[in-house]
């Protein structure tokens, strides 16, 4: 009976087909996951859930990466939002933000796109002195906008509400009269052939900008988002000048990153 979830917490079981339905559940609403997100997910093992995504992969219905899966084929037109993405690899994601705050200098003037570890970012820098910040972000400028010494400079555009940020010609219009020393961005996906990638043409528009705004560009990236690639290509690897991710990210990709001139900044969890 190893393929029955226990009722540890005085929940139903899951059986082997009923996990394996969940899986694929989580796998299509977040995109890439790591199998210890999994395990904690469906309530079991890592062994157990090592076997059901062996399974579910030899029944083509999804993708092993290190350490983790996902729905097949990278390429997707998928955009989780970003209440869906606050699930996914929160721990790292805050030792992403600690991190990446340490490359912010106070009187500097940055860039912070949208997202779950931008937002994180943001919540580090409240205590800041003369900081100027541009975002797109509604939750960046929200988190800043009661630090006195903090500069907030929103873009204009239309809201995309899935991910709480500002898009479109007026946001990248904005961008382009500006510059800052760094831009701190996320997205999708990266690839050491492709670079950030993302779902959606008009999210790739406002990154390519915000990245256009800055001198360097640093990415934020967890785990799950390294070694993938969405459907539109936002910053091509020569122009990323730092990745700061989380240590279960796969060494072959933050090797072949590094080797193409990015900066790699593993955050410990």
């Amino acid at each position: 009976m190893s393929d029955v979830l226990g009722p540890a917490d005085g929940r139903k079981p899951l059986f082997g087909a009923e996990r394996r339905k969940r899986i694929l559940e989580l796998l299509k609403a977040s995109g890439t996951l790591s199998l210890r997100e999994l395990a904690e997910a469906v309530q079991s093992s890592e062994v157990t859930v090592r076997r059901d995504v062996r399974a579910l992969e030899a029944d083509g219905l999804l993708e092993r990466h290190h350490g983790g899966a996902s729905l097949p084929g990278e390429l997707s037109s998928r955009e989780p939002t970003f209440v869906q993405k606050t699930l996914v690899a929160t721990a790292e994601k805050a030792a992403i933000a600690d991190l990446a705050a340490a490359l912010v200098e106070d009187g500097d003037a940055i860039v912070i796109g949208p997202g779950t570890t931008a937002h994180a970012l943001a919540q580090r820098l409240t205590g800041h002195g003369e900081l100027a910040v541009v975002t797109n972000s509604l939750l960046v400028a929200q988190t800043l906008a009661d630090s006195p010494r903090i500069e907030v400079v929103m873009t204009g555009g239309t809201l995309r509400g899935s991910i709480q940020a500002l898009v479109g010609s007026a946001a990248e219009h904005a961008l382009s009269e500006l510059r800052a020393r760094r831009a701190f961005i996320s997205g999708n996906g990266l690839t050491a052939e492709r670079g950030l990638s993302t779902p959606n043409v008009q999210v790739a528009g406002i990154d390519r900008a915000l990245a256009a705004a800055a001198e360097e560009v640093v990415v934020l990236a967890d785990h799950t988002k390294i070694g993938v690639d969405a459907m539109v290509q936002t910053v091509p690897t020569e122009r990323i000048d730092h990745l700061v991710t989380g240590e279960e990210a796969s060494p072959e990709e933050l090797h072949e990153l590094s080797t193409r001139g990015v900066r790699i900044h593993v955050a410990r969890t």
